[in-house]
């Protein structure tokens, strides 16, 4: 019988996996029957235009099934054994689950915040070095990794951070992770029991709180205001807490810094009580007013701090690399869960951010970004003023990567909805909040606006989608 099928060369799935489709759908809806004579693999590449090896491969899939058999020079025949019946759908049915996925693998919208300057990244270099690591790979790139990291990245980032963040540190004490909730997950897996009580900036980061409530943990928000984290508070709430989630460098979202007196004090309690403190130093590197303060884990005598960082900030997020630094102490049990949980990274990936690490490039790309960063800020502050200074106000912090803008009016959660209907990525403040009453504002994005224009451009887009969601005047 005649077949026809078309063939789309622009689909993501191969032409071979294609054309396995259309006979699988022939089969099913009984246009081929058991018994009948499929074309022959030169005649059938011929009349598609496709190479017989294209050909083959699907009519391989198809006998490997059980959907064809081969009969010598009788040619090719749908099995005689199936049974119509009995055979499963020819085509799956699409998910239907509308879940809000965090990360879906697109583009960056306008003014999204969380993500490097995707533009400025040096891509050539990394090409130039990630080869240079396969080519050079021996034996250690094809076995299985090392559980706690690469030792050459471990060994670079304790380097790092003893120069950068003043943290004494061997690469022993050092664990690569696929990511910051990873880093969560083995500290959750070695130290954190069910039930155990946390405390948690408030507001903070989103997906450290949905881990942590996933580990069984039982959270306390601790408020926060222009000195950070208020320790006092969080004593009064739960002295007993096991755990403290901080983000001392720039507090996430709001941006301020921990003081140094209240540094001194979330560490005596620690100290005190035997608790944890997990140090999120995310964005610590961009720094514009002053001088940083160093990480909270340089002034821990008593190994309570466990620090994490991440590379996703820095270079970029499709990395999944980040590290947490434990005490010595420690290295033996957090050694045993990373080993349990296979919590590994790609080598080859893992070996190229240290060669990025230890030949300098890292240090010149993080001087590079905070000029950029720094200019892309008052862009984006600058817009902000001219076009939306009586409906909103931006205090930009000494750091950070985004900027937080308190509206006067207005709800954030329905602002930004109607940005995302403009193709604008504005964050909600008030989704932060583990409890009510929420502080309302918007968090936006300015690493990636690449000039004054398109800044304005882009709060113009804000601009009216703020003037869409005001009431008519009757």
């Amino acid at each position: 019988m005649a077949l026809t099928f078309a063939l789309d060369r622009r689909h993501t799935a191969p032409i071979y996996r294609q054309l396995y489709q259309r006979f699988r759908e022939a089969i099913g809806d009984g246009r081929l029957r058991p018994g009948d004579r499929v074309p022959a693999v030169r005649a059938l590449a011929a009349e598609l235009n496709l190479a017989r090896g294209t050909v083959e491969a699907a009519y391989q899939l198809l006998m490997g099934e059980g959907y064809l058999t081969a009969h010598g020079p009788a040619g090719t025949l749908v099995s005689p054994h199936l049974a119509l019946a009995s055979l499963p759908p020819a085509r799956l049915r699409a998910s239907t689950t509308a879940y809000p996925a965090i990360h879906r693998g697109a583009k960056p919208l306008a003014l999204q915040m969380g993500l490097p300057a995707l533009d400025a990244f040096p891509r050539k270099l990394w090409a130039q070095l990630a080869g240079r690591q396969l080519r050079q790979a021996g034996v250690e790139g094809l076995v299985y990794p090392d559980a706690r990291g690469h030792a050459g990245l471990r060994a670079a980032i304790a380097a790092y951070l003893g120069i950068s963040r003043g943290i004494a540190c061997h690469a022993e004490q050092v664990f690569v992770c696929a990511g910051y909730r990873a880093c969560l997950d083995l500290i959750g897996h070695t130290l954190m029991r069910p039930g155990d009580a946390c405390w948690l900036e408030e507001p903070g980061y989103f997906m450290a709180r949905d881990t942590l409530l996933e580990a069984g943990a039982t959270l306390v928000p601790v408020p926060v205001d222009e000195h950070g984290l208020n320790v006092a508070e969080g004593i009064a709430r739960s002295e007993q807490a096991r755990f403290a989630v901080v983000t001392p460098s720039h507090q996430s979202p709001l941006g301020v810094p921990l003081s140094l007196a209240r540094r001194l004090a979330l560490l005596s309690w620690a100290n005190r009580q035997g608790s944890w403190i997990i140090e999120d130093d995310y964005d610590s590197e961009y720094h514009y007013q002053g001088r940083p303060l160093p990480a909270l884990k340089s002034l821990d005598e008593q190994g309570r701090v466990l620090y994490t960082g991440t590379f996703s900030k820095v270079l970029f997020p499709g990395l999944r690399l980040a590290y947490l630094v434990v005490a010595p102490e420690q290295v033996g049990a957090f050694a045993h869960q990373a080993d349990r949980l296979h919590n590994h990274c790609p080598y080859v990936l893992q070996a190229t951010v240290a060669a990025f690490l230890s030949e300098g490039h890292f240090a010149r790309h993080l001087n590079k970004m905070r000029t950029l960063y720094a200019r892309r800020r008052q862009w984006l502050v600058d817009a902000l003023r001219q076009q939306l200074g009586a409906r909103l106000w931006a205090d930009p912090q000494a750091g950070g990567m985004h900027l937080l803008a308190g509206l006067n009016d207005g709800g954030d959660i329905d602002l930004a909805q109607r940005a995302a209907a403009a193709g604008l990525a504005v964050g909600s403040l008030s989704r932060w909040y583990l409890q009510a009453p929420a502080r309302q504002g918007l968090l936006l994005g300015f690493t990636n606006i690449a000039s004054a224009d398109q800044a304005s451009a882009q709060v113009l887009r804000l601009a009216k989608a703020i003037e869409a969601g005001r009431c008519p005047v009757q």
